[in-house]
């Protein structure tokens, strides 16, 4: 199982030197990959009465492609995850060359986490249509894939065409890694159907294991092994709880999880140095936590 973190977008997202210093020391920690949360405008709230949205226009977002882009160029093996890019409020062909050339600089690091997203305000503006978004991102992912692997792609959908046309260069993995976001049934589905891997809304108990397994049960259905579907669980490092982070972190590999993202966020942290340290007293628990399990002489 991999353990990756969640970049702190709203909380550290304006400084270079900081975005160096966090992307650089969590690759020296040894986490794997690093994700990132995608918006591309935030709402003013004070135009809109009973906003319920989780961001606005106060919240800092860099946008995660140009960010994976600069911390490609300055780190080596850290893998770098959208969770989630808003896919269907984007151009499918440009997302297409932007992902493909990412994956190539990078060497082939790229996860691309999609999602259908719930911020009408965004597609709006970016002049995409809030109401089909779920069923166009399914043929995003086919003609990106068909992109990806092909040096020229004949491709007639009902909301895309390429003629005899192709993107250069290819990424390094031939497709990239397509996975989706969401906890909805519908999506349940389509990852069953579609996706590479999932990264969910659920929490790793006894009802978040049912949805999992009733999700590989719907990928049997669709002819496809679910043990090649992944799975990528959320801890939430807040408080002071670190064993509970731990224990959090082990439940996911009991279900079955591929990857954890561990978030810092949402807890007054504001300084990077604070960020980086839950991460330390993260490892250093489950350290101790291995190091218990393998103790001689331990029941099983």
């Amino acid at each position: 199982m991999q353990l990756g973190v969640i970049y702190p977008q709203t909380e550290i997202a304006r400084d270079p030197a900081v975005v160096r210093a966090y992307a650089q020391s969590v690759e020296e920690m040894g986490y794997r990959y690093l994700a990132a949360y995608d918006h591309v405008i935030g709402a003013n709230p004070a135009s809109r009465p009973g906003w319920r949205g989780v961001y606005d226009v106060d919240d800092a977002f860099l946008e995660p492609l140009t960010l994976f882009s600069f911390i490609a160029g300055i780190t080596t093996r850290l893998g770098l995850a959208t969770s989630i890019l808003i896919a269907p409020q984007r151009q499918t062909v440009l997302l297409a060359k932007q992902a493909a050339t990412l994956d190539v600089l990078s060497g082939g690091r790229l996860r691309l986490g999609v999602g259908i997203g719930w911020n009408a305000v965004e597609f709006e503006a970016l002049g995409e249509n809030f109401g089909d978004r779920g069923k166009r991102s399914e043929e995003q992912i086919e003609l990106m894939r068909q992109l990806w692997r092909g040096r020229s792609v004949n491709f007639k959908g009902k909301w895309h065409r390429v003629t005899d046309a192709g993107i250069n260069p290819l990424p390094v993995q031939r497709p990239i890694p397509v996975w989706l976001g969401g906890g909805a049934e519908p999506v349940v589905r389509r990852v069953a159907r579609v996706a590479d891997g999932w990264i969910p809304q659920f929490s790793p108990d006894a009802s978040g294991r049912a949805t999992f397994d009733r999700m590989r049960g719907y990928a049997e259905e669709f002819g496809r092994d679910p043990s090649e579907i992944g799975l990528d669980g959320r801890v939430a490092a807040r408080g002071d709880d670190v064993d509970g982070w731990a224990e959090s972190v082990s439940r996911w590999r009991e279900i079955g999880a591929t990857h954890v993202s561990v978030s810092t966020m949402g807890d007054q942290v504001r300084d990077v140095d604070d960020h980086l340290d839950r991460l330390r007293r993260l490892q250093d628990a489950l350290g101790k936590q291995k190091a218990a399990a393998n103790a001689p002489g331990r029941r099983m």
